[in-house]
Order: C-alpha cells, then sequence, then structure tokens
C-alpha cells in the first residue's frame, strides 16, 4: 500500500489515541509490527500560538517512522498554519485531519466531527491543509456522519480525493453514537467502492479474527487498530503472522507483562516526568494486568499507589510473582 508517495510495508495501522499513543506507547506497538503510529490528536489552536504542552505532544524519535500527526480544528486559515508550521518543525511522514472526535467540548468549537454537519467547512479546511502542506500526503480520519439520518458515506470519500486527501480512515459510528452500538462496516464498503485512495477501515476490531472479517467484508486496504492495542501491543505482532500465513506468536507470558510494564513506566517517567508519568500509567496498568489468576490484587495496589515509591515497590512485587510462577501464558 501506498499514501501518497509513502510505500507501507504492512496493512495493520495504530490509531490515534487522546491521552493513549504518546511516545511511550507508540514505539512498544512500533516494536511489535505496527506499520504507521500516530500522535495524540493536536489542537491546531494549541500549535499556532506554540503552547509547549501542545508541542510536546507531536515531538517525535526517527525509529516511529513512518508516523502521522493528527491535528483538529474548526477554522481553515488556523489548520492551514498549524499543518505548516508542523511541517516545518517536526518533518512528520503524514499529516491527519481529526473530522472523527465525537466528544462535545471538541465539536462545540466546530472541530472534530463537528466537520460532517457542513462539508464546504471540511472542503475548505481540507483544501486549506492539503495546499499548505504539498510535501506531505494529508490524510482523514472521520466518522459516517452525524447521526444516522445524515450520513455522509460514500459523498465525502469522493470530494475528499478530489481535493487531494491521499488516505481516509473511516470509523463507521455516527458522532451521536459516539463508542456504543455497533460500527456499521458496511460504509466503509461503500467508501471503498466510491474511491481510488486507500480506505482503512477502524472500528469494533478487537481480535485477530475481527481484522480478517473487515478485510473481507469490507476490501479496505488497511485496518487501522485503536482500543484492541491498549495493554496488548502484541496485537500488532499476531496480526500481522495471520496475515502472512505464519506461526501464530505464542501469547504473552506473564513475565512478558511485567517487563513491558515496567519498559512502559520508565519510558513515561523519562518523558512526561515523574508526576505526569506516575499518573498516566495508572491506567496502562489497568489494560495490561488482567485475565489471569491474582490480576486483580496487582492491578488494584499499582492503580492506587498513593507515591512514585509505592508503584515501584507494587511493580517490583509484580514482576517477582511473574518471574515464580508457573502460569505461563496468558490469552491476549
Amino acid at each position: 500500500m501506498k499514501i501518497g508517495d509513502l510505500n507501507i510495508n504492512n496493512p495493520i495501522l495504530l490509531a490515534p489515541m487522546a491521552g493513549v499513543t504518546d511516545y511511550p506507547f507508540r514505539i512498544l506497538c512500533k516494536e511489535m509490527g505496527a506499520a504507521i503510529v500516530y500522535s495524540e490528536f493536536v489542537s491546531a489552536d494549541g500549535i499556532i500560538r506554540e503552547n509547549s504542552k501542545t508541542l510536546d505532544l507531536i515531538r517525535f524519535e526517527d525509529e516511529e517512522r513512518p508516523i502521522g500527526v493528527q491535528i483538529f480544528g474548526g477554522d481553515a486559515n488556523i489548520m492551514r498554519d498549524a499543518a505548516r508550521y508542523v511541517a516545518d518543525a517536526f518533518k512528520p511522514d503524514i499529516i491527519d485531519i481529526n473530522y472523527g472526535c465525537p466528544v462535545p467540548k471538541v465539536t462545540k468549537k466546530g472541530a472534530g466531527s463537528a466537520a460532517l454537519q457542513d462539508l464546504c467547512l471540511m472542503d475548505d479546511i481540507t483544501a486549506a491543509v492539503v495546499e499548505a502542506v504539498p510535501e506531505i500526503p494529508v490524510t482523514v480520519k472521520m466518522r459516517a456522519g452525524w447521526n444516522n439520518d445524515s450520513i455522509v458515506v460514500p459523498e465525502v470519500g469522493k470530494r475528499l480525493e478530489e481535493i487531494g486527501v491521499q488516505a481516509i480512515t473511516l470509523h463507521p459510528r455516527t458522532t451521536k453514537q459516539r463508542y456504543t452500538g455497533k460500527a456499521e462496516w458496511k460504509y466503509i464498503r461503500q467508501l471503498k467502492d466510491s474511491c481510488s485512495i486507500p480506505i482503512i477501515g477502524n472500528g469494533d476490531v478487537c481480535t485477530t479474527n475481527d481484522m480478517l472479517q473487515m478485510f473481507e467484508d469490507t476490501g479496505c486496504d488497511a485496518v487501522m487498530i485503536g482500543r484492541a492495542a491498549q495493554g496488548n501491543p502484541w496485537f500488532f505482532r499476531e496480526a500481522i503472522a495471520v496475515l502472512n500465513g505464519r506461526t501464530i506468536p505464542n501469547p504473552p507470558s506473564l513475565l512478558d507483562i511485567a517487563n513491558t510494564c515496567k519498559r512502559h513506566f520508565e519510558l513515561l517517567l523519562e518523558n512526561r516526568g515523574e508526576h505526569t508519568g506516575s499518573n498516566m500509567m495508572r491506567k496502562h496498568f489497568s489494560n495490561y494486568i488482567k485475565g489471569f489468576p491474582g490480576a486483580a490484587k496487582f492491578r488494584q495496589s499499582l492503580v492506587t499507589a498513593p507515591d512514585l515509591n509505592a508503584m515501584h515497590d507494587a511493580l517490583s512485587e509484580f514482576i517477582l510473582a511473574a518471574e515464580n510462577t508457573d502460569y505461563d501464558l496468558i490469552s491476549s
């Protein structure tokens, strides 16, 4: 698959997720085989104001390439300037426009999936970004429509392709659904049938069997993995093996999980500092530590640790238990 002139070595991508896809998580998924990783979604307003916290969300290492930076905003001029700033300052491989976020604090400002209610605004924003960064492929991540009465697929796909978008990721829920109900994969098929650019499917892919089914049902060119990768970067390793007809790797051992928790924690502390890093790691511990005997005890001690030292002690206890258990494998 190619996105613009960018060659993608496999069709399994990591979705941008707010509060999740920072450098530590991205690099773990990249090492397991994710073909493209994405930043968290980043405010165009924050970018042009050069807000330090906003710019920190964009920073990445060359070992993460190819990487996309996802931006959001409701003003075409601001989105244009933000895209140009990102291209000049960071030089990502892809700039992705977020037309998918359903969260009211974003949509009330005309950003995210709010554009699905005003396709002319979507056209203006998209054209401004495409024209601002001719050297970088621009992609879009979107939803199927604002609600069930205003599905914009496949019409919007043709419009975006004509403007110059190089690939579209579709999460086929509506804004009003948020993350409830079912992702209607038929809309991915409709989008694929209407466009000649790569179409990336996303939504309700929880297992590698789901992934295979999405490819079969929709004809999509790639699948983007979001929540299924949280606490399970090994998903990408298994997915690639399945796609290539290779022997499926064993699920991660308890010690694999414990050591990955440790590495993730260390990377967060290094990149986000002790206070922010330790607080962020609590939710990751919740995602990693489940599905095996005694998980609730270890998870509780890590998530509720009152300070950094207590968290280190609880993690050491978990690693020690993993080293001495005869419970070798867990289901991923």
